[in-house]
This record gives C-alpha cells, structure tokens and sequence, in this order.
C-alpha cells in the first residue's frame, strides 16, 4: 500500500506517461487531446483508465490501447492497468488543451 505521497507522484507520473502516447494521424498526445476521462489509481497500484477516440471507427484504436497499456504497466508501483474505451460523453474538440487548439489551428 503506497502513501498519499507516493500515491500523487505516481498519478503526475501517469499523466507525464499519457503526455508521450500520440493518435498517429494528429500531432498531439491524447492527454492534450482530451480523451483521457478518467484516471483511477488505487492505493494497491492498481489503475483503471477510462478514455476515448477522436472517431468510433478510429483505425489506429488497438495501437494507441496498447501503447498506454504497455507504457503504464512499465511504471513503478503500478499492480495491474485496465484501459477502458468509452464514447460517453462524445468526444469534441472543446475538450482539447489550450495549446493543442493553437497548435492545430482551432484558436
């Protein structure tokens, strides 16, 4: 069982994580993005992600499953990861960054 301390660290680690996971077809992390809606981290390290696509059918789903999954398994302290793609609420481009708006040209 980890420390409140150790509990916040890890959870700025997981976001830090997310931060490196790129939609192939968009120059931006899905951190930025928005399409992280949940991150869950029990005091026993284990981490439930609820997240989402730009589109339903998007083709690069798997791939970008599998890279945060691999990637959060990888951290210390962290038990087990469950990603959960989810498309409540839908996404939309009012839930990306500042910056990413800028950066794709939306601001």
């Amino acid at each position: 069982m980890m420390t409140q301390e150790q509990h916040l660290k890890l959870e700025e680690r997981i976001v830090e994580v997310l931060r490196s996971v790129y939609d192939p077809e968009i120059p931006i992390d899905i951190y930025s993005l928005g399409l992280i809606y949940k991150i869950d981290l029990s005091y026993e390290g284990d981490l439930v992600i609820d997240m989402t696509l730009t589109a339903p059918n998007c083709p690069a789903a798997d791939f970008i499953v599998d890279d945060v999954r691999t990637k959060l398994e990888g951290l210390e302290g962290i038990r087990s990861v469950v990603v959960n793609i989810v498309f409540e609420p839908e996404w939309t481009k009012d839930m990306m960054t500042e910056e990413a708006k800028l950066e794709l040209g939306f601001l």
